[in-house]
């Protein structure tokens, strides 16, 4: 067995050595993970101390979970964690399917000229920066001038405050984030659509089977290890949700719904100068994104064969 081992060590690292350009080529995401991933894992134990700048990060003293237990006696605790999970879930619910629908509609179209077309008018969105996207929601839901609001009142309907009114936010929030990214979230499903089996899909013709019925028995089936994987993905971020444009959309009159954890901890941390404080809450928020991956992981994997790990 010793030698055996042995013989798989050498037989590895002369592979490694035949094929080391491809090795090197890893190098550098390799380097940019260990230096702007593991490295700064350093500072988190400013969550554990009453950190101060003069005294640096060894010399300020432990206060243990002390910032911990007053994040879960705050009360705004209740406020943020309602606020950052109903967005999150509200995104996933609504944001999640439309690319998955999309991609198999575009993938039935058989104009090859309209096809890309329609991609290229779906994925154009994705590039228009935040700002750009805010300040054109500003601009078409205004209560006065706004274009919603020309066409509602042209309509008879009353002008509707989208902007400021709390109940308005995460609408707004989740269907132009989705207008914004569901055409780019195709990509995936139509590199999945173009690997399923071209026998299937031809077997399901010659048994007689309707586009709706190859769409449910064939396509779905097909890439449904990618719709799980990124499923798991997208848990494993639920406390996690687009912190600049939450904080653009964001004023004193929709506070109450569109205060996260995120922008709490900004607003507390890098403004308010409480960095050990917004470092415990930003620890919190990381542990349970990591336990939510890992259960829905679990539940994937008793599920079915596909999982990340």
């Amino acid at each position: 067995m010793p030698g055996k081992l042995s013989l798989k060590k050498r037989k590895g690292i002369t592979r490694v050595f035949q094929d080391y350009q491809l090795y090197l080529l890893i190098v550098p995401a390799f380097a940019f993970v260990f230096i702007f991933q593991y490295i700064p894992m350093y500072g988190v134990q400013i969550a554990f101390k009453d950190y101060n700048v003069l005294d640096g990060f060894w010399e300020s003293g432990w206060v243990g979970l002390d910032h911990f237990v007053r994040f879960f006696e705050s009360p705004n605790f209740a406020t943020l964690i309602g606020n950052t999970l109903g967005l999150s879930l509200y995104q996933s619910v609504v944001g999640f399917p439309v690319p998955i629908i999309f991609a198999i509609m575009i993938h039935e179209v058989a104009n090859k000229k309209f096809k890309s077309a329609v991609q290229m008018v779906a994925y154009a969105p994705h590039f228009i920066s935040t700002v750009v996207i805010v300040s054109m929601l500003v601009l078409f839901l205004h209560s006065d001038r706004g274009l919603i609001n020309n066409l509602i009142a042209a309509l008879g309907g009353p002008r509707v405050d989208f902007i400021s009114r709390p109940e308005w936010f995460k609408t707004v929030y989740v269907f132009s984030g989705v207008w914004q990214n569901a055409g780019w979230g195709t990509i995936i499903y139509l590199a999945a659509l173009s690997s399923v089996d071209p026998q299937l899909t031809e077997a399901s013709r010659i048994d007689g089977a309707n586009r709706l019925q190859k769409i449910w028995h064939v396509d779905l089936p097909g890439i449904a290890p990618t719709i799980i994987i990124l499923l798991i993905l997208d848990m494993g971020s639920l406390l996690s949700v687009g912190f600049e444009k939450v904080l653009l959309m964001q004023n004193p009159l929709n506070m109450s719904s569109a205060d996260v954890i995120q922008t709490y901890v900004y607003r507390i941390g890098i403004v308010g100068g409480q960095f050990s404080y917004s470092a415990a809450i930003g620890l919190f928020n990381a542990l349970v994104n990591f336990i939510m991956l890992v259960i829905v992981n679990q539940i994937a994997r008793r599920r079915s064969e596909t999982s990340l790990w």
